[in-house]
């Protein structure tokens, strides 16, 4: 059965201190009125400390602990990406709802096994990939909905960024580390997000580094059923990147900054043609704070009706997602990144 809310907040344990979640949930989840963050547990006391007195709430040492409360609705997972499946899999079984970092899974048959999971039992479960909320890329739907751009052909999009520190938990193969987990999961929701979710991989290449044994880049080609094309690339060796373009017959728009935009920048599209350019503001926004509200509206509505109404389109967008992400480590020409990182 799933932990029933009190009238006020949705009260919110999290587990793991990382980066992620100091810089950008955690914020989220304290200034969304709809959530309150009641506790937050790390296997490090001193780590578990920190965090608490930073966001105002109790520390607890050590995740099974945080787990056993009663005086926690939901739980946000944000531990290291090998290790999502076996905790959120415990707080969907404790009887929490989950807000779990993406990518939800490293593999698509335990996304998947996930997804039953939190059916079964009536709770909720999000993956928190954030930029789907930001209002933008409804925006441009609606644009291309239009025939702005005449008929959509090709999306192309990209998410990189420079080398890690080396001591950087995506640099460890056995944690679930690596380029296309990381920052290739955000073209490849983008693609979907424009050409819906039967799309097929046709191609990919994985640069592989020796020396941490994990890819630190990469690129893929994906086809819609109708024809449509999405060319993505992804990785930590380039100078910042987060943008798309969406070409069309008629002209091609293009989004930058289009992944993590910070919450006070308003976003800049672009629209080209043959023979004239414009330049379109939209509003900023918040899009972690959007992704938390999101999240504590289903369970909300979840505890009001005994069952997640839009679960089911989640899981499907959700777990193809995963099989795609999987497809693409499947078909991928592995390159050996010949300099260091």
């Amino acid at each position: 059965m799933s932990t029933s809310p009190s009238p006020g907040p949705v009260r919110v344990g999290v587990l793991g201190a990382s980066s992620i979640a100091a810089r950008r949930t955690l914020p989220a989840l304290r200034e969304t009125p709809d959530t309150t963050i009641t506790a937050i547990a790390s296997r490090e006391q001193a780590k578990a400390e920190s965090f608490a007195s930073r966001f105002d709430c109790e520390a607890v040492h050590g995740y099974e602990r945080l787990l056993e409360r009663d005086d926690i609705d939901a739980v946000y997972v944000s531990v290291p990406n090998a290790l999502h499946s076996s905790w959120v899999r415990s707080a969907l079984e404790a009887g929490k709802h989950v807000l779990a970092e993406k990518p939800l899974t490293t593999c698509a048959a335990d996304t998947t096994a996930l997804t039953r999971l939190a059916r079964e039992r009536g709770l909720v479960l999000r993956e928190n990939l954030a930029f789907v909320h930001h209002g933008f890329h409804r925006s441009v739907a609606d644009l291309v909905a239009k025939g702005r751009i005449g008929q959509l052909r090709h999306v192309d999009a990209a998410f990189l960024f420079p080398p890690l520190p080396p001591q950087d938990v995506r640099y460890r193969p056995e944690l679930g580390g690596g380029a296309l987990l990381d920052a290739g999961i955000y073209p490849v929701r983008l693609a979907q997000y424009f050409l819906g979710d039967d799309l097929t991989v046709a191609g990919a290449v994985l640069r592989h580094d020796p020396a941490s044994d994990v890819d630190v880049a990469g690129s893929a080609v994906l086809a819609s059923a109708t024809g449509q094309i999405a060319t993505l690339s992804f990785g930590f060796l380039h100078t910042y990147g987060s943008r798309y373009t969406l070409w069309g017959s008629d002209a091609r728009l293009s989004v930058d900054r289009a992944f993590t935009p910070p919450p006070t920048t308003a976003p800049l599209l672009r629209i080209e043609g043959q023979n004239h350019a414009e330049e379109i503001v939209l509003p900023a926004e918040h899009q972690f704070a959007h992704s938390v509200a999101a999240f504590a509206a289903a369970v909300r509505q979840t505890v009001a009706a005994g069952a997640d109404r839009d679960h089911d389109s989640w899981a499907a967008t959700t777990v193809r997602t995963a099989e795609l992400l999987d497809g693409i480590a499947k078909s991928a020409i592995r390159v050996t990144a010949t300099e260091g990182i």
